[in-house]
């Protein structure tokens, strides 16, 4: 027996505004949408596909009341496919990200930024074809 990672939950006072947020960082579309809930992903899931074999997890943004309070102790890493990462932070800040200080310290290969409703996210390396 086993499980899957299905999907990762993401608590918000704007589940539209945040999944739009993230439908733009990675290219995503809305898979799903309920009252207070929505889910975005690559691809829509089937059970069959899942307990077939790993896919990629899709997001949930859940509407709660509260607001968030400290530092995640879970976030997400991106790393951009087709620009440098210095353009990838770029075009997050103009999407409504921000630049975020978890005491990473200076000369990080990376950048700590949050979302429009603060969760923290990492920039990493480019994976864009070196010329």
């Amino acid at each position: 027996m086993t499980s899957r990672f299905t999907e990762l939950a993401v608590d918000c006072h704007d589940p539209e505004a945040l999944a739009a947020f993230w439908c733009e960082v990675l290219d995503f579309k809305v898979i799903d949408r309920s009252e207070g809930l929505i889910e975005i992903g690559s691809w829509v899931p089937t059970a069959e596909e899942v307990r077939a074999r790993q896919m990629p997890p899709t997001m949930c943004f859940v509407q709660v009341p509260e607001g968030k309070t400290v530092k995640n102790r879970l976030h997400l890493d991106v790393s951009p496919i087709d620009v440098s990462t210095e353009d990838e932070v770029t075009r997050l800040l103009g999407l409504g990200a921000t630049r975020a200080d978890v005491g990473q310290g200076p000369d990080r290969s990376w950048v700590v930024m949050a979302d429009p409703e603060g969760n923290e996210f990492c920039v990493l390396r480019t994976l864009a074809p070196q010329s």
